[in-house]
């Protein structure tokens, strides 16, 4: 529908070899190769032989591409190496390292020009006309047949071979491939190549017509004069005489067809004419034992027993006695000259099998080996004879007693019992004489096989070649007119054949703009590209056809691809009737109509070769034999429809009731007279057949493949009639042509009366044509002796360019509205078409354009058909209406519903049979959604909403089946430009990143947003830039701050929505480094002012309904106070904003807004430090079922402390789980309720690092004068205690590795347990569990201390166990929560299931092996800082490491419905149900890798 610079991306993918896939692509276009997901962060090389700006194709040189990286760091996501393709041809890539891990083909198609202006000839625009070059007499005379093609509409020219024919005058039997046809050149004048080519070029310029002719690779006529000179181009049996056996089968064959003709098995039952079954069963009995019985072909695979003995026992006399015990199987060594009994086996293997020790013993085992081998031998040729002799009956009765064969009659010299498989330029003589003439090498390089075909054979295999019996089991259906060619495998094989062939190439591409390439699934492959190559040297944009015979799509996609082939040849006559006529229109070309429109960049998608459609090739049956005369008008037109290359044969138009042999034919085609009459059989003009009707068929299709018709519906309205619909996606009119095929002749055959009435939508603006074959008066059809002549007793009725009501053919229903024709057929008889050209009804017309004018906003190329309505001038720019959006109200146009995704999954497949598509085409729930859900929520949105209204007025007013369509561009206009005014309110590391950086980042937007009721409790009002709105129900202004939601869809809303330990692992990814800074700020002063014992909620429940019962969330809300200082620009005034206290005390209730004195946040903080310090102990409020029904009365218990030793915090018992790991068993049957899985009491590793990187910070702040406390003070035994920040730090540095490595050194004197050592060189989960061996548990928290506290930890220690934690924990997406070797390891997570099974009912595992996303960005984070520690290779390793495991996160970003990364995955990252589908930690986490990568 677009032009403009055109973009495809091709992914690839890590073993992907996709030789038999094809990709076609257009000059200009430029091919962009990314790495898939499987290939990212690897070392990858792509390399082309498409050459470089200003260099010659060569096949074999391949050259490296260079990658680009637009964002130039990150991630693998953007990264990719282009081609711009400009030339023509065929183009092979691969891909790899060391060693190519896969690859494939591209194809470039030609451009082809007509015409003194060069016009561009699309492909689809093609109608071609195949001429026999033999039909067209001498060259003088080529115009005045060839003008025919002309005036009936056709632009292209196909000729059969033009050059000098053999003895069988077979078009295709090429005596001399260099030399062109004597017959065209009249006495006394000797035409050239150069005429031709003159001839070819005015045809060009003045008729603006293509010419194209055959070339034949793969034989050659068999009385041709230079394979005289050079019979190694052939297979002999000299350079192949592995044929010999072959050979003499062919000659006894002969031998006994002249006996049959001679009558010598008259009295056998087998007289020269074979009349019946009877004489067949005859036959066949003959043949075994006058042919195949005396031949013993046998003898030429078996070994000749008591020389080969002999031969062993004088080898076994020499010395060599063996013992002779399990025996090897011998082979035999077939001899390469095949001589009869001259095969050998293997002596040395005969020796070395051992048994009895004698050596008469061990020549009677070889003796009766032999002979076994003997048997087998004689078994294969057996089956090979029951084989041929199956053929060869199966020729004759197909030749001789079929109805549908050519009936041959008597067996005769002429027409031989079958046809002869190889040469024999010699004089008769017996068969023992020819024996003797196979022996000597002068006489038996004559001896040459014939080519042919072979039913059902393998395309890629060459018949004639050693290890292949075609010959010898007669499976060849042989042309005996031609010789097969024998290339070998390069041109120093046969260097005469392959320069002989590369000139005749040479030739034929010099004179004409394409060729057809015969036989082409029997040609070689490399030798058919070495030619097309030569041929793309003389002729860049050579176009190139064939016909393939695979039966198989992929492997004539192989051919396609090999060879750069542009268009195959399809043919309508291979279809049954006309539903399977029909079907082929609709697969050979065009999309569906109402497709969507696709981006100019965008994947490059597999294709179906090009097609050049015809009704009916020249060298097929004739149509008019097979269907009926009447047939060829509709089925035409069918054909004429298809979006393609179209065409047909001389012959088809005039309705020549017969075949146009290409052997047989030597009459010449009539000559074009526009005033000869019907009687006239050598000449022809618009009256002759159904001429009239192809031209107008012609000038339709090619007049609307030039305008973009592009789309294609196929109607069958009843058994016999077909409607094809093309309709152009930028004006939206269409042409609807009906056609009532004949497929049975209707003056012999019944059809149905009437046809139901046909709705076509719009207003018909016209009858382009209507046409129906009818009979005349004139003289019935005589083969003429001197012309190729048609049937003058049929022509075509036809009528163009008339309005509806003076149609003969059908009227106009009573039923027609303003949107739908209701047309009634009343004379659409067996073989007539008619054709409407159907536009938008007027309203309809005015709302597409003005919907296009809408949309030129976002694609300038949508100006083409657009309107001004006047009455919309105050329409706003959506791009403005968008920039006014907070990033909080972006969340709801952009993630509170689904509208904007179907289409995102459904366009890129064009699948319009998709359900959401059929809900907008049936009516306009959908669209009325998408504007009322935004209008209601007013504001900025309500202005966006109005947009979206205005818009969808026009939608709701234009044909239902563009609905999807247009429906589509405006939402990806809308979303696009929504997308990009988040961007440009984020940080520039999002500005310029990567795409995975972008996509991470509509996280944020995602996650953070707000509710109908503030998630948040109301910040300070002393706090400045706090956002506000007016409340819908008290009509008072309140606070909305944004609020982070822990994961979809489970904590989209209401209290379950914000957590303080999700929420601040969360937001340095998301709002930090996005640039969400003041949001950010008012989350964190939010959490402080709901502080209480030193710790801010699990669950914030708004903070009155807050639960303290975790032990790791205020040290993440630490951590995040330190990321705001370090990135925010003067981040650490933070520390002086006014926090106000819901909970003064401890034990007050909550207090509203403004009743309590704020403080700074720095006073929360240092609250909270001292408050760990002397130690936190408290019940939780309201204890018991009423806050959790499934803890036990201890888990209520919260304890919090720091051991003064080590500076540790500790806290947690076994009833109750205070870190992220939060399992409660809720199983009775299992017996595990009120039972954590995973308690991590004591000093859990991530909070001992967190608690580390929290002092070390405040220590650093206090000491630049950032915070005012240096220590913390806490009161014990009565004294009040003083512990400095400085000395704490110290205490947990001295103190880490001591307790918590787990060394590989048995007496290591710090491991107090070391028959709990289950995996050594890890960290502990935890130190000081009530359950010891708990500590023991390779898990991936530690992973999470080296990142906020890498100088813990020792670098090779810290490596070592990070390669551990690779080997052993980490998964396709998300890290295992458990080592799987541990024993209560347990990957699948399943929520609903209770059993029995304690660790696994009601998901007691949920942290005991499922993979869960948020620890993979910690893990990659610490490889890549203590990989940069390691030195730079180690660095570059973990480097490839973290951008392959990051591409698989975007892969499943870019694929998940939810534009989202889940919560979790089961084992080997199994998708598992009970995940949310998108976590906001998830994604911060990666996004925070690739910030540091």
């Amino acid at each position: 529908m677009f032009h403009g610079k055109q973009t495809r991306v091709l992914l690839l993918n890590d073993m992907e070899r996709l030789e038999h896939t094809l990709f076609r692509l257009e000059q200009g276009f430029e091919l962009q190769f990314r790495l898939g997901p499987t290939l990212q962060g690897k070392r990858v090389h792509v390399h082309t032989n498409y050459p470089a700006p200003g260099k010659k194709f060569v096949s074999s040189s391949f050259r490296q591409l260079d990658w680009v990286n637009p964002s130039g760091r990150e991630d693998d996501s953007d990264k990719y190496c282009k081609l711009d393709l400009e030339i023509a041809g065929s183009y092979q890539y691969y891909f790899g390292n060391e060693v190519r891990t896969g690859g494939g083909y591209i194809v470039v198609d030609p451009v082809l020009r007509i015409g003194h202006e060069r016009k561009i000839l699309p492909l689809d625009c093609i109608t071609v006309q195949t001429y026999l070059a033999k039909c067209l007499g001498p060259l003088d005379e080529w115009l005045d047949r060839l003008r025919v093609a002309k005036e009936t509409g056709y632009n292209m020219i196909h000729f059969t071979p033009l050059q000098k024919l053999g003895a069988s005058r077979s078009c295709y039997s090429i005596a001399d491939q260099l030399e062109l046809n004597p017959d065209f050149s009249p006495p006394g004048k000797n035409y050239t190549w150069m005429d031709v080519g003159n001839l070819t070029e005015k045809i060009k310029k003045e008729w603006s017509m293509l010419c194209i002719t055959d070339v034949v690779y793969n034989h050659t006529a068999a009385n041709s004069k230079w394979l005289r000179l050079h019979p190694e181009c052939g297979y002999n049996l000299v350079n192949s005489p592995y044929l010999k056996p072959a050979w003499l089968l062919d000659r006894a064959l002969w031998h006994f067809s002249c006996a049959v003709a001679d009558g010598k098995y008259s009295d056998s039952g087998l007289p020269p004419l074979i009349e019946n079954d009877k004489r067949i069963n005859i036959l066949r009995g003959l043949l075994w034992m006058e042919v195949f019985s005396q031949l013993k072909l046998w003898e030429f695979l078996q070994v000749n027993v008591e020389k080969a003995v002999e031969q062993f026992r004088k080898v076994l006399q020499a010395g060599n006695v063996f013992q002779l015990e399990g025996k090897p199987k011998l082979k035999v060594i077939q001899d390469s000259q095949y001589r009869r009994f001259s095969n050998t086996v293997d002596m040395q293997l005969a020796l070395e099998i051992n048994g009895p020790k004698s050596i008469q013993e061990c020549c009677d085992w070889f003796k009766m080996s032999l002979e076994e081998l003997n048997v087998e031998c004689y078994k294969e040729m057996h089956s090979h004879h029951e084989k041929a002799i199956n053929c060869i009956v199966g020729t004759v009765c197909y030749e001789r007693l079929a109805a549908d064969g050519p009936q041959l009659g008597p067996v005769t010299r002429t027409n031989p019992l079958v046809t002869r498989y190889f040469t024999f330029p010699f004089e008769d003589m017996t068969m023992e004489q020819e024996n003797q003439l196979m022996q000597n090498p002068n006489d038996a390089c004559h001896l040459l096989a014939h080519n042919g075909w072979v039913m059902g054979d393998d395309p890629l295999r060459n018949f004639a070649e050693p290890g292949c019996n075609v010959y010898l089991r007669r499976e060849l259906v042989c042309w005996g007119d031609s010789v097969k060619l024998r290339y070998g495998d390069k041109p120093e094989d046969c260097s005469y054949l392959w320069a002989h062939m590369k000139k005749y190439t040479e030739i034929t591409a010099k004179h004409f703009s394409g060729v057809r390439l015969d036989n082409c699934h029997s040609t070689p492959l490399h030798v058919a590209e070495a030619m097309l190559s030569a041929a793309r040297v003389v002729k860049p944009n050579l176009y190139v056809i064939a016909e393939l015979f695979t039966g198989s799509e992929q492997l004539d996609n192989f051919f396609v691809n090999r060879l750069g082939i542009t268009s195959l040849i399809r043919e309508a006559m291979s279809a049954g009737d006309s539903h399977e006529e029909g079907r082929l229109v609709y697969r050979f070309g065009g999309e569906p109509v109402g497709s969507f429109i696709q981006p100019n960049l965008r994947p490059l998608v597999p294709s179906v070769a090009h097609a050049m459609f015809l009704d009916v090739t020249h060298d097929n049956e004739c149509p008019i034999q097979i269907r009926s005369v009447y047939d060829a008008l509709p089925s035409t037109a069918i054909v004429s429809m298809a979006c393609c290359a179209s065409g047909s044969t001389r012959g088809y138009d005039e309705l020549v009731p017969h075949q146009i042999s290409v052997v047989k034919e030597e009459r010449l085609y009539p000559k074009w007279n526009p005033d000869a009459l019907p009687s006239s059989v050598g000449e022809v003009n618009l009256q002759t057949g159904i001429m009239a009707g192809k031209l107008a068929l012609n000038k339709l299709h090619q007049d609307l493949a030039e305008k973009g018709f592009t789309q294609v519906y196929v109607d069958q309205l009843d058994e016999d009639t077909v409607a094809v619909t093309r309709h152009c996606p930028s004006t939206h009119q269409s042409v609807v042509t009906v056609s009532r095929t004949a497929f049975k002749n209707p003056e012999t055959q019944q059809y149905r009366e009437h046809i139901a009435p046909m709705y076509i939508p719009g207003k018909i603006k016209e009858v382009i044509l209507e046409a129906h074959t009818v009979e005349r008066k004139a003289e019935s059809y005589v083969k003429d002796e001197r012309y190729i002549n048609g049937m003058p007793n049929y022509t075509v009725e036809i009528r163009e360019h008339i309005q509806l009501k003076d149609s003969e053919i059908v009227k106009q229903g009573d039923a027609t509205t303003e949107f739908v024709e209701e047309i009634f057929f009343e004379k659409l008889t067996p073989g007539s078409v008619i054709a409407f050209r159907v536009s938008l009804d007027p309203n309809s017309q005015k709302m597409v354009g003005y919907l296009r004018n809408q949309l030129s906003q976002f694609n300038r190329l949508y100006k083409s058909g657009s309107l001004t309505d006047s009455n919309a001038c105050c329409f706003k720019l959506c791009g403005s209406l968008m920039s006014k959006l907070t990033l909080a109200e972006m969340n709801v146009l952009l993630f509170c519903c689904d509208d904007w995704f179907p289409v995102t999954v459904i366009r890129p497949k064009n699948d319009l049979g998709h359900p959401f598509c059929d809900n907008l085409r049936q009516g306009d729930w959908m669209i009325d959604y998408v504007s009322s859900r935004l209008m209601n929520k007013g504001g900025a949105l309500r202005e966006v909403g109005k947009w979206f209204s205005a818009v969808f007025i026009y939608l709701k007013h234009i044909p239902r089946y563009l609905v999807p369509c247009y429906f589509d561009a405006i939402i990806v206009g809308a979303y696009a430009t929504a997308v990009d005014a988040v961007f440009n309110q984020m940080s520039s590391f999002v500005q310029n990143g990567s795409t995975l950086v972008k996509q991470l980042a509509l996280g944020s937007v995602q996650m953070c947003g707000v509710g109908r009721v503030p998630a948040l409790p109301p910040l300070s009002p002393e706090l400045e830039d706090v956002p506000v709105r007016l409340n819908s129900v008290t009509k008072q202004e309140e606070q909305c701050c944004v609020s982070l939601a822990a994961g979809l869809p489970h904590f989209s809303t209401g209290i379950f929505r914000c957590w303080g330990r999700d929420t601040f692992i969360a937001l340095r990814g998301l709002m930090l480094l996005t640039g969400r800074y003041l949001e950010a700020r008012n989350i964190i002063l939010a959490f402080a002012g709901t502080m209480r014992h030193g710790l801010i909620p699990n669950l914030l429940g708004q903070g009155v309904a807050a639960r303290y019962n975790c032990r790791d969330a205020v040290w993440w809300w630490l951590q995040c106070i330190q990321d705001y200082c370090n990135i925010v620009p003067n981040g650490t005034d933070i520390l002086m904003c006014p926090v106000s206290r819901m909970y003064p005390t401890d034990d007050s209730d909550a207090q509203p807004l403004g009743t309590v004195h704020d403080q700074p946040l720095y006073v929360v903080i240092q609250e909270a430090m001292q408050c760990h310090m002397q130690g936190v102990e408290f019940r939780e409020r309201n204890a018991g079922p009423q806050i959790d029904h499934n803890m036990r009365d201890e888990g209520f218990n919260v304890e919090a402390k720091v051991n003064p030793q080590t500076g540790f915090v500790y806290g947690g018992n076994r009833f109750n789980c205070g870190t992220w790991m939060d399992k409660m068993g809720e199983s009775d049957k299992a017996h595990n309720r009120g039972v954590p899985a995973t308690p991590r009491d004591g000093s859990a590793v991530e909070i001992v690092g967190l608690c580390k990187s929290a002092v070390r910070w405040l220590r650093t702040m206090n000491e630049n004068g950032n915070f005012p406390y240096s220590s913390v003070t806490i009161h014990r035994d009565g004294t009040e205690q003083s512990v400095s920040y400085k000395e704490w730090n110290q205490r947990i540095q001295e103190n880490f590795e001591r307790f918590f490595y787990v060394s590989d050194d048995p007496a290591d004197p710090n491991e107090l347990n070391p028959e709990l050592v289950h995996k050594k060189c890890i960290y502990k989960d935890s130190y000081g569990a009530s359950s010891p061996w708990c500590d023991y548990q390779l898990r991936p928290n530690f992973t999470i201390a080296m990142v906020v506290a890498p100088e813990l930890f020792t670098v090779q220690r810290a490596w070592k166990a990070l390669e551990i934690v690779e080997k052993k924990l980490l998964g396709p997406l998300g890290m295992k929560t458990l080592d799987p070797d541990d024993l209560v390891y347990c990957g699948i997570y399943d929520n609903s299931l209770d059993n029995d099974d304690y660790s696994c009912a009601k998901g007691f595992n949920y942290h005991q092996g499922p993979e869960w996303l948020w620890p993979v960005g910690y893990f990659l984070r610490a490889k890549l800082y203590f990989a940069k520690k390691m030195g730079q290779e180690k660095y570059n390793e973990s480097v490839y490491l973290v951008k392959n495991v990051l591409s698989r996160l975007y892969t499943h970003l870019e694929r998940s419905p939810w534009k989202g990364l889940p919560e979790l995955t089961n084992e080997n990252g199994q998708y598992c149900p009970f995940s949310c589908e998108t976590q906001a930690w998830s994604m911060a986490t990666v996004l925070e890798a690739l910030y540091d990568l």
